[in-house]
């Protein structure tokens, strides 16, 4: 990256740079020859040369759009003057395959206090938790969370409720989609105990959803009918009084780092994720998959424009083929209901300074660093421990971020640079892009990233990593000290 005084340029091959505070016009950026015809925004974009109509635009070296008309060197580069070049679904074709890791395992890897599980993984929580099979008891299921946590306060980390509307009136892949979902939160280390509650006559029977557990994960499971049960209530209560004496014999030890499996998610992005959090999320990950750990990218229609160089990094040519299978899904999933797939970015987004899909997506996609893509997970499944999985789930935070978790997650990093509160079941980090929403929402933010902009990428990466193991290791998240916890289901499909 080059840093223009009041603007950064982060490749060379770049025709557009960043506007790092607002900017008024007559202000240059002097080593491209360029002033402000007109003052930018901070976090959006100023041209570094003439663009004729219909030429493409760069950023992070690659394009993110084409010209809508004339941009004259030193204009506002944004949705009036610039558009996405995205299309529809396409042929994917591997020039290279990924080989070996993006950095080699130092000698030495940090250790976090972490509950190693029976079955090799470890969690960074040791919670009791309520999954409702439908919408129709969640109610019961918070009520009997709550009371079970004053009962059973400090005797493990937690016990929770996590409801949702479905279960019930779903048909074929929706109503799959749902217990798979339910499935992979309930296999979660971070569980060590969990409650099936159901009502009894919904879709989602809980027979069927005990079947699609494993055996390890069902070991932990309990199960609830209300309309079977006499006193629904004092039954709960007996199960989770007894799920949580079996967790509380569970301690906290050293762990090597490795042993990590860490979600990545950004939502309410600016013009500034791409250049401050994503990256520090991608050197990162680029840490974690060298030490053997388990990283989960997910929002695929937020990786349109990005995906030829994620491709290019799969392990081999089933992963390949499996990754574009899965984005051209996606861009069908848009065609076939007549809209395009380019709707995107949100209004906050632009707001922020992104003007394309494209841009988004390059900045998206930094958050995975340059380990090599591993495996493709389908919605509700489990992804492999090690390495990079790239998992099939919308954009859309909530969904994302649960889909995260129903796959392995035992933490989440959330880079943002508008800000949201919400948090998931395991600890969510939100980390800034801006200084001023870490000013403006201390309440919500974790970490500045754009402290990169004043200490650099070694004190900033440093700083960052010691945060992120003091939380795995027990410190609560913002999220979790605002009792931000929930989960949202995929719906597809009609409702009955």
């Amino acid at each position: 990256m080059t840093e223009l005084k009041s603007f950064l340029k982060v490749h060379a091959a770049d025709t557009v740079a960043v506007a790092l505070q607002p900017v008024e016009a007559g202000i240059g950026a002097p080593e491209d020859g360029v002033v402000a015809l007109e003052p930018i925004p901070q976090g959006h974009k100023i041209a570094l040369k003439n663009h004729a109509p219909g030429e493409i635009v760069r950023k992070y070296g690659l394009p993110i759009g084409r010209a809508t008309q004339e941009i004259p060197a030193g204009a506002h580069v944004h949705t009036h003057n610039l558009a996405t070049a995205l299309a529809g679904e396409q042929v994917y074709v591997a020039s290279r395959v990924a080989h070996g890791n993006a950095r080699e395992k130092p000698a030495e890897e940090p250790l976090w206090m972490g509950y190693l599980r029976g079955d090799g993984r470890a969690a960074t929580r040791n919670e009791v938790w309520i999954l409702p099979t439908v919408g129709c008891v969640s109610l019961t299921a918070e009520q009997a969370a709550r009371a079970a946590s004053e009962r059973h306060a400090g005797r493990i980390d937690g016990v929770h409720a996590f409801t949702h509307p479905h279960g019930c009136s779903q048909l074929g892949d929706d109503l799959a989609g749902t217990r798979a979902l339910l499935a992979g939160l309930a296999a979660n280390p971070n569980a060590a105990g969990v409650v099936l509650l159901g009502l009894g006559c919904e879709s989602n029977q809980l027979a069927d959803l005990l079947d699609a557990l494993s055996s390890v994960a069902r070991a932990k499971v309990r199960t609830l009918s209300s309309q079977a049960a006499g006193d629904e209530m004092a039954e709960l209560a007996a199960i989770l009084d007894e799920l949580v004496d079996l967790a509380a014999a569970a301690e906290r030890e050293p762990l090597p780092f490795g042993l990590l499996s860490v979600g990545l998610k950004c939502g309410g992005s600016d013009g500034f994720s791409g250049l401050t959090a994503n990256p520090l999320l991608g050197r990162f990950s680029d840490h974690l998959a060298a030490a053997g750990g388990t990283l989960i990218l997910t929002e695929i229609p937020e990786i349109f424009g990005a995906e030829q160089a994620l491709l290019e990094r799969a392990q081999d040519a089933r992963t390949f083929d499996e990754a574009a299978a899965l984005v051209n899904r996606f861009k069908r999933y848009y065609l076939d209901q007549g809209l395009p797939i380019s709707e995107n970015p949100s209004p906050g987004n632009l707001a922020g300074g992104i003007t394309t899909l494209e841009e988004k997506s390059l900045g998206a996609v930094q958050k995975a660093g340059s380990a090599p893509l591993c495996a493709v997970v389908g919605y509700g499944d489990a992804a492999p421990c090690g390495g990079l999985a790239l998992l099939e789930a919308p954009g859309n935070d909530a969904v994302s971020s649960s889909a995260l978790v129903a796959a392995g997650a035992t933490l989440i990093l959330f880079t943002t640079g508008r800000g949201t509160p919400l948090g998931f079941p395991v600890p969510t980090m939100k980390i800034s892009s801006n200084h001023g929403l870490a000013r403006a929402k201390p309440h919500w933010i974790d970490f500045d990233a754009a402290q990169v902009l004043d200490d650099g990428e070694e004190v900033t990466d440093s700083a960052f990593l010691r945060q992120i193991l003091a939380v795995a290791s027990g410190e609560p998240c913002a999220a979790e000290r605002h009792g931000q916890r929930a989960i949202a289901i995929w719906k597809r499909g009609v409702t009955l």
